[in-house]
């Protein structure tokens, strides 16, 4: 017992040291008295050799947010109707900013994409709407969103345990102080906004400076946004979606919606036809697509979704959010072109 308590401080010592920081109990709501605690602690001990002490002091300056519980349950996606959810993501200085920032890191979207196969105007888009090109990446500490939802939200508590180790980890590879990094309210991160889990599979060091900074950086950033979507099936060049028009009684047999039928649902581009689905472009009659509808206030819009919108639904896993990343890519494709 003697030798594992001094194998503990010592451990405990030099992850203080890696992050410049030494821990200070406070008042807060994650002390051993919460039944989620110990547990937790003995598993960073065994899965990633965390002093226990180290664990419970971070723990303890970790707060309880009733605002991170609230917002994990009422995202924008599930409450708003196509029409009002573009409004918010597809506007004209979105636009504008978009092509400012293709511009001033053309050389880093031209290499991701040469590397990758990942066209520049999705890397952007993508960042775009995930924080505003880096102008907004969230404002809560990321271990207090991990811990609210890992120890306070049963309905998906053992992911965001999940997320708080993968943080925890990452936090003591990169030499920072997890009581000081910010994200939103589930914990993602950076210019992309990466939860810990996908830190740790997809972020790279795309300046070769020996850091993968994802926070700062948004070189790094543009080669792991690029590296995330070539790992979850990318097609360069390939198409993300077209419009349809749609007639006729058995129409609705097609859709993609109703969300039960679930984002893998797939039917062949003749069987839709047959259904009265008719592309608004060509595709080609056997390949597998999705199709859906949106309210879009005074119409309803038809649309088949390709691959490429699938892998968009990848990073979150909303086919409002997929569909504007695309549009936001097109404006932004335009936009650079018009410039040119």
């Amino acid at each position: 017992m003697l030798s594992a308590f001094f194998c503990r401080a010592k451990t405990f010592g030099i992850l203080a040291a890696f992050t410049g920081f030494t821990p200070i109990v406070s008042a807060a709501n994650y002390t051993a008295e919460h039944p989620a605690v110990r547990p937790f602690v003995e598993e960073m001990q065994v899965e990633h050799g965390f002093a226990p002490a180290y664990v419970e002091s971070l723990l303890a300056n970790a707060e309880r947010k009733e605002p991170i519980l609230k917002a994990i349950s009422t995202p924008a996606e599930r409450v708003r109707p196509w029409h009002e959810y573009r409004a918010i993501f597809i506007t004209d200085q979105r636009v504008e900013r978009g092509l400012a920032f293709a511009e001033k890191y053309a050389d880093a979207l031209s290499r991701a994409e040469e590397q990758y196969g990942v066209e520049a105007d999705v890397i952007v888009a993508i960042i775009g709407v995930e924080t505003y090109y880096g102008g907004n990446k969230g404002s809560h500490r990321v271990i207090d969103a991990l811990t609210t939802l890992g120890f306070d939200y049963p309905p998906r508590a053992e992911f965001f345990r999940r997320q708080l180790k993968s943080f925890l980890v990452v936090a003591r590879e990169q030499q920072m102080n997890p009581l000081e990094l910010t994200g939103s309210y589930a914990g993602a991160m950076g210019y992309p906004q990466f939860i810990p889990t996908s830190y740790q599979a997809f972020a790279v060091d795309f300046d070769d400076d020996g850091k993968a900074d994802i926070w700062n950086n948004p070189v790094d950033a543009i080669g792991s946004v690029a590296n995330y979507f070539r790992e979850h099936g990318w097609q360069h060049g390939a198409g993300v979606a077209v419009p349809a028009k749609v007639s006729g009684e058995r129409s609705a047999e097609g859709l993609t919606l109703p969300m039960e039928k679930g984002l893998n649902a797939r039917i062949s581009v003749a069987e839709l036809t047959d259904l009265g689905w008719q592309p608004q472009g060509e595709l080609d009659a056997a390949e597998q697509v999705m199709a859906f509808e949106f309210d879009a206030g005074d119409s309803m819009q038809y649309w088949i979704g390709r691959n490429n919108l699938y892998a968009i639904t990848r990073y979150n896993h909303s086919v409002m959010y997929a569909m504007v990343v695309h549009q936001l890519a097109d404006l932004i494709r335009e936009a650079r072109q018009n410039d040119s």
